[in-house]
């Protein structure tokens, strides 16, 4: 008699590791240079080293962790070249996705945008910085996925993975009191089917605050 085999554990137990943490640093909840073991990470969700070790290496190859010679591993600390090409390469990227966003934003779209957008304003107000965060990258994906562009919006979230740490550090500086001025304008063209000004709206909201941090 055949028996079936038991599945590995192994690879779903990685896979809960690596988007876990990736989630954590996408939105900004793990400082930049912030150093990290893989005892650590595998106790906090509860596994080996093993899917630790993988979810870590994986990762590291997406460039949102950096792994020394030593095996230390930490979120990267941003230099301003660093930040200028992820800048330029978000509005790159993110006035594409919106560009070809426009033909397919109906009503129930433009809707969602502004329930989102309240609800920046409401985490602004409780100056939480891993929620404002959160919903501003939530703002964006729910327009560019009207995109149809899957390849090209795996490219921004890359890059969103990538700026995490520092998109926390550039929130501490900017110290918000109102939802962000370009939402509001990126909402207004997408009413107006106005494309340019759609185009101009993102590029400024995506780069505007990260030039803040340089120099």
């Amino acid at each position: 008699m055949l028996l079936t085999p038991r599945p590995d554990p192994s690879p779903s137990a990685h896979d809960r590791v690596y988007r876990g943490l990736r989630t954590r640093i996408m939105h900004g909840e793990i400082a930049p240079g912030q150093a990290m073991t893989l005892r650590g990470i595998g106790a906090e969700f509860g596994v080996s080293m093993t899917p630790a070790r993988e979810a870590v290496r994986r990762l590291s190859a997406e460039g949102a962790l950096t792994i020394s010679s030593s095996g230390r591993v930490s979120t990267p600390e941003l230099n301003n070249e660093r930040i200028e090409e992820l800048a330029a390469l978000r509005s790159l990227i993110e006035v594409e996705l919106a560009s070809r966003a426009l033909p397919r934003a109906h009503i129930a779209l433009i809707d969602r945008l502004q329930s989102i957008n309240a609800r920046v304003a409401e985490d602004i107000a409780r100056q939480d910085a891993v929620s404002y965060i959160r919903r501003n990258l939530e703002f964006h994906r729910t327009l560019y996925l009207r995109a149809q562009a899957p390849a090209m919006l795996a490219m921004a979230e890359t890059v969103w993975l990538q700026l995490g740490p520092t998109m926390r550090a550039l929130y501490g500086r900017l110290r918000r009191k109102d939802p962000p001025h370009h939402h509001r304008l990126i909402i207004a063209a997408l009413k107006a089917g106005d494309e340019p000004s759609l185009r101009l709206a993102v590029r400024s909201d995506v780069t505007q605050g990260l030039k803040m941090l340089l120099g």
